[in-house]
């Protein structure tokens, strides 16, 4: 993981237990009543143009940690909810599409149990959280049956990066398909305001979990799901919710790609995106993007502005991963609404959080990673083999600084994501990346391109998962595990 250099006293933090609780025994899994929904509305990316935008975005419900502990539940359930501008069956947590947001702190421990009424085989992963991969944590190789229920206990340590991470079924062979039918939600660690200005540490705060569902009958579809289907993607669940923004205010909005396989590539005419983290880890310089390339399962936390008086459309423009893979095109997410009384525009910071750098990091060891595919598009391969959770395909030693080389030999773009460790990237196709907002724990690795990533193994030993994070490619193949050791006790490699 990302150490920061600097030690700090995190803000007290609102919790949102309460607020969490009312919400979800009121909903009965649907969205939160009190708006009307537009008249018309497109069934797919594609499809009309929307006559109106949905009711003001609703952040998701959060369930807080108090006194360093965050206690939680969560139960696997089908119901037939609101998804989007329909009434669907979903694969849900606690009876909602768009479930709690989990919200702790670095140091905090988290006691969460989670229960299994699908009829399937289950579990979930802390997609960037820097935790044990050994059960009772973040142990992916577990099956929890139907019925059954399973304790997971996480001790976050005291320099966990604070930004945005999420929670997801990691079933073998099965994880497109429950996270595709609702199984995802978000992660908070909270302290990334105290990076901010004096000025800005009270800025309102927007959750934006970006998912999609294609739609067969009653239900989201879940299987066969073909990766460039239409499909109709919502923030927060919502179909085109509203987001208001005074003129001249400053936002912290926390963008997260949650779905199972698609990209994003987010704009917002006439405002650029000030990134202050990636993949829930600050940057020490902040960065503007006039579009942000989100793969799934990647986060950027960003402040936005608002500008003068006026409507716009937060949108995803199109998007082509390679011959092989798959046209995105555009479409509206959400219609920001700029409006009220005018505020005096803050200055952005430069100058973020310290964080380590790896380029003159002693190397123990060097590993390449090979991506390919069959033609037919239907069997995916890490170094010429498809995943085998019993098999061990990598070994790194605790402790040490590794340098990876991941090579896309396929015409279609994939992405990278490994477990425990965050990295560094280093490089994409040979042009070195600004050290300065370098580390991710999800990256997309361009078609017939390669990146090159540096880890630092430290905390934690035990057998964890490297894999391309689009979903169906995962289930199919593209996943391989790693197992770090105590140092001396890795194999020749």
């Amino acid at each position: 993981m990302t150490r920061l250099s600097t030690h700090f006293s995190l803000p007290s933090l609102v919790v949102g237990v309460v607020f969490a609780a009312a919400w979800l025994a009121g909903s009965s899994g649907c969205a939160p009543t009190g708006h009307s929904h537009a008249t018309h509305q497109p069934s797919a990316e594609g499809g009309a143009t929307p006559a109106g935008p949905d009711p003001r975005l609703q952040d998701p419900p959060e369930l807080a940690s108090r006194n360093g502990v965050l206690k939680a539940n969560l139960v696997v359930e089908r119901r037939k909810v609101q998804v989007g501008d329909h009434q669907l069956y979903a694969t849900t947590y606690n009876g909602a599409y768009m479930p709690p947001t989990l919200r702790v702190r670095p140091g905090d421990h988290i006691d969460l149990t989670l229960t299994n009424r699908i009829n399937e085989n289950t579990n979930l992963h802390t997609h960037g959280l820097h935790v044990s991969p050994r059960a009772p944590a973040d142990d992916i190789f577990i099956a929890i049956k139907y019925n059954q229920s399973y304790h997971y206990s996480y001790r976050l340590p005291l320099n966990q990066p604070t930004g945005t991470y999420w929670y997801h079924s990691h079933a073998d062979m099965m994880s497109a398909a429950q996270v595709a039918g609702g199984e995802s939600g978000v992660i908070i660690v909270d302290g990334l305001q105290q990076y901010l200005p004096p000025s800005l540490r009270g800025v309102t705060e927007h959750t934006l979990a970006l998912k999609d569902f294609q739609v067969e009958g009653d239900s989201i579809k879940t299987h066969p799901l073909s990766i460039g289907a239409p499909t109709n993607r919502t923030v927060n669940g919502q179909k085109n919710p509203v987001i208001h923004i005074r003129p001249g205010e400053t936002q912290l909005w926390r963008l997260a790609n949650i779905g199972a396989n698609i990209f994003y590539k987010l704009h917002l005419p006439g405002t650029r995106f000030h990134v202050i983290a990636q993949d829930g880890i600050p940057v020490s310089k902040v960065y503007a993007q006039d579009t942000l390339v989100i793969a799934a399962g990647a986060r950027f936390d960003v402040l936005v502005q608002g500008g003068s008086p006026g409507t716009t459309r937060l949108e995803t423009l199109p998007y082509n991963t390679g011959s092989a893979g798959n046209q995105f095109p555009q479409a509206v997410l959400s219609t920001v609404v700029t409006d009220g009384p005018p505020m005096a525009q803050a200055t952005i910071p430069t100058s973020f959080a310290s964080h380590a750098d790896l380029s003159h990091a002693t190397i123990a060891a060097r590993k390449t990673v090979v991506y390919t595919e069959n033609k037919a598009g239907t069997k995916f391969f890490v170094n010429g083999r498809m995943y085998d959770p019993h098999r061990i395909d990598f070994t790194s030693a605790l402790g040490t600084v590794e340098e990876w080389s991941i090579r896309n030999d396929t015409d279609e773009d994939h992405s990278f994501h490994i477990h425990t460790n965050d990295f560094q990237l280093m490089s994409t196709n040979g042009k070195a990346h600004d050290p300065s907002h370098g580390w991710y724990d999800t990256v997309n690795v361009p078609a017939r391109g390669e990146i090159v990533i540096r880890i630092h193994f430290i905390d934690f030993t035990g057998k964890t998962v490297v894999h391309c994070h689009l979903l169906n490619h995962e289930d199919m193949g593209m996943m391989a595990v790693l197992d770090i050791v105590g140092r001396g006790q890795e194999s020749k490699e």
